[in-house]
């Protein structure tokens, strides 16, 4: 099987490792092994049952390689290192070394088991990302009745209903009412967006406060989910240019060693010299020879750095990408959640002919009843500052434009400067501040008692208190940093300034991102892609070797 090659045993598992068919074997055959060699010692068993435990053995810890060792020779005419493994073992029980030879099956059991139960574990870890859609979908009849379909039948043009706190089961198009979506699952966007009528909008994205009737414009196995899964799998099955040469060497360089074992054989044998003499040199030269002597021996050595990255609270997922972190030239960082908390917090209050704790009180009562990320951090920052939120009666949501409420018997108002678009005097006055706050990568938010605007705050999510001197300390180890963010580059640049990033790439979406993380590899070498989303899960494949963000 060539390496990296998810076979049909590895296929959906998910017990425990002790379970995993391939290492459950490799196990079994161990303990029969192990214990008749032990008893055959102590004196216990003669030789001859000895001889049996191993015969049961060999077959029972090589069921499932010796089967794709042959059916690879068979079907595809290639003499792999399975191949070369069988052969060794088969000269050893010819030999009589029948010990060796259950040893042999046992340890290059054990290792392609390992090998196939990690692929098994991410292949199962990536559908799991499917959970994040929903599975049924509310399907609006032509009469405007509501079914419950399963979101799998969903098929472009289908009308479905998406209720406040909802996750979207495919991509489609509004056809009616207006909320805010948080697209962070897709796009890693930390500020949910407002969206209307016409608006598209993308699976797993989860609807904020208004009912919303969208028509499908992908089925459930196209949407944009379902691509970010087909990307990672994809990724994956890519194979470096070091795998590729090795693949390619190993076609020719397997069935040299097996001819040549053959030689070692057939040519004394011809000459009248000593069979069993080089008959065993033969054998030796099958097991020394095979890549496998490499493959059983390189955890041993690769435990010990990844178990001393554990203690330090990182998980390694294999001696593989442990070799990859050492040739690195380009760190890029996805920014929502990794380089920043992923969570926006006030930054500046702004008042305009109203003091700054009578602003934040009139902001954090409008903002009281809001679940919005916006006005959250609002209300918080007022906790903050103790300052009470003031009484709001009448509240009223205005849907994918922020809220009203009466306080102190006046109407308020709170909103993006977008959605006070039609008081244009008033934004007049104020948009060199406005604008000088967004170019900073911030989001503002207006407050107005009536007609008259009383004052702004600007909010951003923050960076992580860590983040600075990781970056600076990479750039002292020679290595280029880059960012890749799904948000609008004025905040990629805002932010990548704050923490000395090289490099920004901004507004992308998860295929662009594998594509950069490509022309980065091509333009620099190596890359180490480091995110948390599920939006960053193709490029983290992608790249030469991949971080994920823990919690």
């Amino acid at each position: 099987m060539a390496h990296g090659e998810l076979s049909e045993n590895a296929a959906g598992f998910t017990g425990p490792w002790w379970l995993f068919p391939p290492l459950r074997n490799a196990l079994v055959a161990a303990a029969i092994a192990g214990l008749a060699f032990v008893l055959e010692l102590a004196g216990v068993l003669s030789s001859s049952m000895a001889l049996w435990a191993y015969i049961v053995a060999i077959p029972v810890g090589g069921a499932f390689w010796m089967r794709e060792g042959v059916e690879e020779l068979i079907e595809h005419r290639e003499i792999g290192i399975e191949v070369l493994v069988l052969a060794a073992t088969v000269g050893a029980a010819i030999l009589g070394m029948w010990s060796e030879a259950a040893a042999l099956v046992v340890l290059y059991g054990a290792a392609e088991g390992v090998e196939q139960f990690t692929y098994a574990r991410t292949r199962t870890a990536i559908r799991a990302l499917l959970d994040l859609a929903p599975k049924e979908a509310r399907v609006l009849s032509a009469g405007g009745e509501e079914t419950m379909v399963a979101a799998e039948f969903l098929k472009p043009g289908d009308r479905f209903v998406v209720r406040p706190g909802e996750s979207l089961p495919t991509d489609g198009t509004i056809v009616q009412g207006q909320s805010s979506l948080d697209e962070s699952p897709v796009t890693g966007e930390s500020v949910p967006v407002d969206k209307g009528v016409g608006n598209a909008v993308f699976a797993a994205s989860i609807n904020g406060e208004g009912a919303l009737t969208i028509e499908a414009t992908k089925a459930f196995a196209d949407n944009t989910l379902s691509r970010i899964i087909h990307m990672v799998e994809s990724a994956q099955e890519e194979k470096g240019r070091a795998q590729q040469w090795i693949e390619r060497f190993g076609r020719r360089y397997s069935p040299a060693v097996l001819v040549a074992a053959v030689l070692m054989i057939g040519v004394p044998l011809l000459l009248g010299l000593p069979l069993e003499f080089w008959a065993r040199r033969a054998v030796v030269l099958l097991v020394a020879a095979a890549p496998c002597a490499l493959i059983m021996s390189m955890p041993m050595a690769m435990a010990a750095g990844i178990g001393a990255a554990g203690r330090r609270g990182i998980l390694i997922k294999g001696g593989a990408h442990l070799e990859h972190l050492g040739i690195i030239k380009v760190v890029a960082f996805d920014k929502t959640g990794t380089l920043t908390v992923g969570k926006p917090a006030v930054t500046d209050v702004v008042p305009l002919d109203i003091g700054e704790s009578d602003l934040l009180s009139a902001a954090a009562g409008l903002e009281h009843h809001s679940q919005h990320p916006l006005a959250r951090a609002i209300v918080e920052e007022a906790k903050a500052r103790n300052i009470t939120a003031s009484p709001a009666e009448e509240f009223r949501s205005l849907t994918g434009s922020g809220a009203q409420a009466r306080i102190g018997g006046m109407t308020w108002t709170v909103g993006s400067p977008k959605s006070f678009g039609e008081r244009g005097a008033v934004l007049a006055a104020h948009e060199a501040r406005i604008s000088e706050l967004q170019s900073q990568g911030k989001t503002v938010v207006m407050l107005a008692q009536g007609d008259t605007l009383r004052g702004l705050i600007a909010l951003q999510d923050q960076a992580r208190p860590e983040a600075k001197a990781a970056i600076a300390a990479l750039h002292e180890m020679g290595i280029r940093t880059a960012m890749l963010t799904g948000d609008n580059r004025r905040t990629g640049e805002a932010m990548a300034r704050t923490l000395g990033i090289d490099d920004v790439r901004a507004e992308l979406k998860p295929d662009d991102k594998v594509a950069t993380v490509k022309k980065l590899q091509e333009e620099f070498g190596p890359v180490l892609m480091v995110g948390d989303g599920v939006n960053d899960a193709p490029a983290l494949a992608a790249a030469t070797c991949g971080a994920a963000m823990g919690t």
